[in-house]
């Protein structure tokens, strides 16, 4: 009998340590790549929807001022585009709509990148010039890379238009020809 209870012990403690070792594995999986420290520096990597050939990257720096913006995209029409960051990391539709709407977490009206009161999205538009190609860099005082205005798991988006920055919600932009996850990048 003794040796019954010694064997339901042992094994009791086993799976105990077993259990809490599995939890610190899974524990350390969830955290972000700075193990703890706020993230100071993000990338997305922009593919194509569904018949585009939309392509390019934007980094995301935090910067005293906010979060400095870069983006280089080729494969565009020549012209001015929607540049959106959307609420949910979700590039899996093919046309882009599984990334939801504007990421807007105060409930701002839609506007400009430079207005006061507007989505934590806006990014405006970006211009591509006769060869598809297109450059944006700018500092963004509403965007962060932690707390509730967070852009880290969200989605960029382009459009095929122009973003008027009036028409609610939405500026008007048109369909979405590229999309890209907001991930925590190695700081460089």
């Amino acid at each position: 009998m003794k040796t019954g209870t010694i064997n339901t012990a042992i094994a009791m403690l086993m799976i105990t340590c077993l259990g809490s070792a599995f939890a610190q594995d899974h524990q350390h999986m969830n955290m972000p790549a700075s193990a703890g420290s706020p993230a100071l520096k993000a990338i997305c990597m922009l593919y194509a929807t569904q018949g585009n050939s939309v392509s390019g990257t934007v980094t995301f720096t935090k910067v005293a001022e906010g979060v400095k913006v870069v983006a280089d995209l080729s494969g565009l029409t020549p012209g001015k585009h929607g540049f959106h960051i959307h609420e949910f990391g979700d590039c899996s539709s093919p046309d882009g709509t599984s990334a939801g709407g504007h990421f807007n977490p105060s409930g701002s009206p839609h506007g400009a990148p430079m207005d006061m009161s507007r989505h934590t999205g806006d990014m405006g538009n970006l211009e591509a010039g006769a060869d598809g190609k297109a450059h944006v860099e700018y500092v963004d005082a509403h965007m962060s890379l932690e707390g509730p205005n967070s852009i880290l798991g969200r989605s960029v988006i382009v459009h095929a238009k122009e973003d008027d920055m009036k028409t609610q919600p939405t500026g008007n932009a048109g369909p979405r020809i590229a999309c890209g996850v907001i991930g925590v990048s190695k700081a460089q």
